[in-house]
């Protein structure tokens, strides 16, 4: 017999109802989450979490598809993502929440809300760790070619299910050093190129602007594959929003959230953007070896021994780094929802400061989708990829709307809580939430992209009609979570609400 979820929070020990560790128990009560991130944790974190595998290879049919303008394209949708999480730190800051965004659409929209934003982000991460699991698994292939891959998406699936439920400190060790060794990757990889460009490097002499302008110039695909590279380029940023969940269990979230998200902008610049400019400023950018992967393209162009092997290291390492990430995230949202009311309440159990329970049904979820990936590939993987290919956009539309009404009962409410305030408030958020909506109608021009919204869009209805239904049944109007909820409470389940 299950417990409900204000049951299992009493049994459970002192955290809030979304997760959020109770002040006190950094240490020494095994029931309730606790503070075990360092700040130089949750530093590299944010650092390490926009350096992911997509950027070192997906990036590849962004300039295949747009040529120089990729450049533009990732300036245009790292736009985008800045005040995305520039929203998402606002909230954080003022209610560090393991739940992240779910917990802020509860507060701002309702149940229904949180139940929709929850969910959709456990389902993407989840299929996100099953991607990275087979890509990681396809890599030691290629140095074990004897070896099957089911062995090495279990050795993976197996070690980062343990380090998740050994303690977040644990979690923040690996992530640490994982994040350490791709700022090294890519921070080399820029200090190599930039000497290229101008010359200085032995054996090299400055391409100039050949390669930006000639081949068809700057646009040599036109307007359509500067969309295409814009799309691309969106997709690539998945995963940023990990940081504001580990905040919940860090030394001093208000600070952590604050600082990450204050330093995201020049991140993003140099990282993304400046790597995309590197690239196609020492290569042409119809080289057929971009499309294999740009990076390692360059590399064997500048004459780096080994160039390719390296590469492939450095994307091991940057997708066992999104594995392990995505456990984390997708554990502690599940765990949230849990304790919220919105999930199985025999899932909602800490045990030495982790949720265990959550960690194995997220790993058991993702090594499932693995199994799908090997059993029916073409038909229910590929509709598993589908339904939350669009999903980040779906994530970032409740962070806008959340936002729009978090700042204005903050302001009235709780001012000294807006640590982090969002730009220019509130015509950025509009502005984002239209560069959104221009997205989604960029997805609709294209047959692959568009069946990945139909099928997100399906998805997200379904959760959104099963979280109201949740909501109807407590006896609330579909906008009552909000307005009992005051700026400076957490939000509660139905049953103690009634």
């Amino acid at each position: 017999m299950s417990m409900s979820p204000s049951q299992a929070r009493s049994r459970n020990g002192s955290t809030g109802p979304d997760g959020t560790p109770a002040q006190g128990n950094e240490a020494g009560d095994p029931s309730a989450l606790t503070h075990g991130l360092k700040q130089r944790h949750l530093s590299m974190i944010a650092l390490g979490g926009v350096i992911g595998a997509g950027l070192f290879v997906g990036s590849g049919a962004g300039i295949a598809a747009a040529g120089p303008s990729i450049v533009l394209a990732f300036a245009a949708s790292g736009l985008l993502v800045m005040l995305v999480m520039r929203m998402l730190g606002e909230m954080s800051a003022a209610h560090p929440a393991s739940g992240s965004f779910s917990v802020h659409a509860e507060r701002a929209l309702g149940p229904w809300a949180g139940f929709t934003a929850g969910w959709i982000f456990w389902m993407l991460l989840c299929v996100a760790v099953a991607v990275e699991a087979i890509g990681a698994a396809d890599i030691m292939q290629t140095w074990f070619p004897d070896t099957a891959s089911w062995m090495w998406v279990a050795l993976f699936m197996a070690v980062f299910c343990a380090t998740n439920l050994a303690s977040v400190r644990n979690f923040g060790e690996y992530e640490f050093w994982f994040a350490a060794l791709k700022v090294f990757a890519i921070v080399s990889f820029l200090v190599l190129g930039v000497l290229a460009i101008a010359g200085l490097l032995p054996g090299t002499d400055s391409p100039g602007s050949n390669n930006l302008t000639g081949q068809g110039g700057f646009f040599p695909n036109g307007t359509d594959g500067l969309i295409v590279g814009l799309l691309a380029s969106i997709f690539a940023y998945g995963g940023l929003e990990t940081v504001t969940i580990a905040a919940a269990e860090s030394e001093n979230p208000v600070r952590g959230v604050a600082k990450a998200v204050r330093t995201a902008m020049w991140r993003i610049a140099v990282f993304y953007v400046g790597s995309m400019l590197v690239i196609v400023s020492l290569i042409p950018w119809d080289d057929a070896s971009v499309l294999e992967g740009p990076y390692a393209a360059v590399l064997d162009h500048l004459d780096i021994p080994a160039a390719g092997e390296i590469m492939k290291v450095v994307v091991l390492i940057a997708l066992l780094s999104a594995m392990n990430a995505n456990i984390y995230g997708a554990s502690r949202m599940s765990y949230s929802l849990v304790t919220r009311g919105e999930g199985p309440a025999f899932l909602g159990r800490i045990t030495g400061g982790v949720p265990r329970r959550t960690v194995v049904a997220s790993s058991a979820f993702g090594f499932f989708a693995v199994l799908l990936s090997y059993w029916w590939p073409e038909t229910v993987f590929s509709w598993l990829l589908n339904m939350v290919g669009a999903a980040v956009l779906v994530v970032w539309g409740f962070i806008a709307f959340s936002q729009l009404r978090t700042r204005r009962r903050l302001e009235r409410e709780a001012p000294e809580k807006l640590v982090v305030r969002m730009w220019a408030f509130p015509v950025l958020t509009w502005v984002a939430i239209a560069g959104m909506a221009g997205v989604l109608l960029l997805m609709l021009r294209d047959g692959e992209t568009r069946v990945q919204l139909f099928c997100t869009a399906g998805l997200t209805v379904a959760l959104a009609v099963a979280g109201w239904v949740r909501q109807r049944r407590a006896g609330l109007t579909p906008t009552a979570g909000a307005a009992e909820v005051r700026a400076d409470e957490e939000p509660r389940t139905p049953r103690e609400r009634d």
